[in-house]
């Protein structure tokens, strides 16, 4: 399973410093990507670890004030970066297409992408999830191959349950997932929004899921072991 772990916008030089330390105390056989912050990157260091980024810009290098740029995330060592979260799509207002040109951005520099797709409540009680997610996938991945198609890594997040500690019915997240592969059928799919130590014996039951997009509990290292034995079993 791959399990990635998305640090947002926490942690200063020195508390990087430890949480890593604490976190190469982790023995676990699933496959873990490090999120942290831009100004953190440098400092990764792991021979178990995949090193992944928060975000990319949607243009190369050049006069882009602010912007990290795909080929510069590459030459830090990512292999993995996530896009179209719901904060950045909330906060800097992110549209489709500059989601879209972030993807292409990524696989030209050979980093796997970790698109985020998720409907809000109010979209959820609207019966509009499919034509929520339909859009935010065919944006995303349209003009590319069945090949690039199959790099990519998808993190369906109801936007609903990030944070709030409720998650959708098993029944819920099936039929998602389901939806999901009848256009990504290759790609792996995570699962987002309040996974925790306290829910993943429910969540296991599932056996679409490929893995977890954790944002809080990634902080909580005592926490995350206990989520990823319960994970192992």
């Amino acid at each position: 399973m791959i399990v990635a772990l998305n640090n947002k916008s926490n942690l200063d030089c020195q508390e990087f410093q430890h949480y890593q330390e604490e976190l190469k105390k982790i023995k676990t056989n699933e496959t873990l990507i490090l999120c942290p912050t831009f100004l953190n990157l440098g400092q990764f260091s792991s021979d178990t670890i995949s090193l992944g980024s928060q975000n990319v810009s949607s243009r190369g290098n050049g006069a882009f004030t602010g912007e990290v740029s795909a080929l510069q995330l590459k030459s830090y060592g990512a292999k993995y970066a996530i896009i179209g979260h719901s904060e950045r799509r909330e906060y800097q207002k992110e549209s489709l297409e500059e989601i879209h040109e972030k993807l292409l951005r990524l696989l030209e520099n050979d980093i796997t992408p970790i698109l985020c797709i998720g409907e809000t409540r109010e979209e959820r009680e609207q019966g509009r999830v499919e034509e929520v997610l339909e859009q935010e996938i065919l944006t995303a991945i349209e003009g590319m191959s069945e090949e690039d198609r199959a790099r990519m890594i998808v993190a369906y997040e109801p936007i609903w349950s990030i944070g709030t500690g409720i998650i959708p019915t098993n029944q819920e997240i099936e039929e998602v997932f389901q939806f999901i592969k009848t256009f990504l059928p290759k790609a792996s799919i995570l699962y987002g929004g309040s996974a925790n130590e306290e829910n993943i014996d429910q969540l296991n039951q599932i056996s679409l899921i490929d893995g977890y997009l954790l944002g809080g509990l990634s902080l909580k290292v005592e926490k995350l072991k206990i989520f990823l034995q319960k994970l192992e079993k």
